[in-house]
């Protein structure tokens, strides 16, 4: 897997004089990649922008949810409701012409507020139409399973994601995500209505199924410190910490840290208390040392499917450009007024 940087660079639409007294330069160097998951590292800033940029992909990232159902018949089990809820929480794949990823939607619709049509068009919402009728006796009297798969999509861009990738939908006994089970003399007909929206408002519009991030872990060894033990204390270190970020390297005898210590190092406290039984002074120094890094930030993100976990990182990186923006402007206007 490759790793590339991507700088933040903000361009401004209007001339502004604003300077920052520390300006600082974040990047993003991408370490994993796939279509449901991204792993990257964000450097050169600090937590309010890491946060910032969480909580964008969680709450502001736009996609397409389904808003409204009309039911035209429902002789199933489930009440109307309830079955509109669940149809909710499907998510919704916008897939451009060309691409076969799942992709931004903003620019290719409208919010629903902001259209000028008076009830839907197809720029402002995409229609599903769900006709199922179970008109005949089952083998072994299983249920049929009415699935994401049998939502039929007026846009030929857009369709649910039936599965997170291909190794679910290897796995999986049903043709998508399961919405509601029925039996012989059972209809289910419906229209379903799909717009765009932020999480903000419900999450039904959430992209993303996990988005966290960690500090990086900085493991120092005190070199000097270490040559003082022998090598049964030097492996009573290693083996007292959880994680397994230390080793002992075979041509030097030396502790070194593992090459993945920074994925595994989350906790150290029981180092701490091996270190302090083998110094012979309480006031000596650590032999090794683990802190957190303040600038370096370390990030999980996992997609529902509705959109690739790069293509939700690149949009929440133009949403954050655009609120910058749009403050650079606010505040150009205050100084023009004053």
């Amino acid at each position: 897997l490759h790793s590339y940087y991507v700088y933040f660079l903000l361009p401004h639409p209007v001339k502004h004089n604003l300077k920052m007294p520390n300006q600082r330069f974040p990047k993003v160097k991408v370490t994993s990649i796939a279509p449901h998951e991204i792993k990257f590292t964000l450097s050169d800033t600090d937590t309010s922008m890491a946060n910032t940029l969480r909580r964008i992909m969680i709450a502001e990232v736009p996609t397409l949810a389904i808003d409204l159902v009309e039911f035209h018949e429902n002789s199933t089990v489930l009440n109307d409701e309830y079955i509109a809820h669940r149809l909710g929480l499907v998510p919704i794949r916008y897939q451009p012409a060309g691409s076969i990823r799942g992709g931004d939607c903003h620019g290719a619709f409208l919010p629903h507020r902001e259209c000028v049509c008076y009830d839907r068009c197809p720029r402002c919402s995409v229609e599903f139409e769900l006709d199922v009728h179970v008109d005949h006796v089952v083998e072994d009297g299983a249920p049929v399973i009415v699935t994401s798969a049998d939502l039929k999509s007026n846009n030929e861009y857009v369709s649910p994601a039936h599965f997170l990738n291909q190794d679910e939908q290897d796995e999986s006994q049903d043709e998508g995500i399961a919405i509601v089970k029925m039996g012989p003399g059972q209809r289910l007909k419906l229209k379903a209505v799909a717009r765009m929206g932020i999480a903000k408002e419900h999450a039904k519009w959430c992209p993303v199924a996990v988005a966290t991030y960690r500090f990086l872990p900085v493991i120092q060894i005190n070199d000097e410190q270490v040559a003082t033990l022998t090598m049964e204390q030097k492996a009573e270190i290693v083996e007292s910490c959880p994680d397994k970020i230390l080793e002992i390297d075979a041509s030097s005898g030396n502790i070194v840290a593992a090459p993945n210590a920074d994925e595994m190092a989350t906790f150290t406290e029981d180092l701490k208390y091996t270190q302090a039984a083998l110094k012979k002074r309480k006031e000596d120094p650590d032999f090794v040392t683990v802190t957190q890094s303040d600038n370096v930030f370390l990030f999980s993100v996992e997609s529902t499917g509705a959109m690739d976990a790069e293509e939700i990182l690149i949009s929440s990186l133009r949403v954050l450009k655009d609120r910058l923006n749009y403050l650079a402007q606010e505040v150009e206007n205050l100084k023009d007024m004053a």
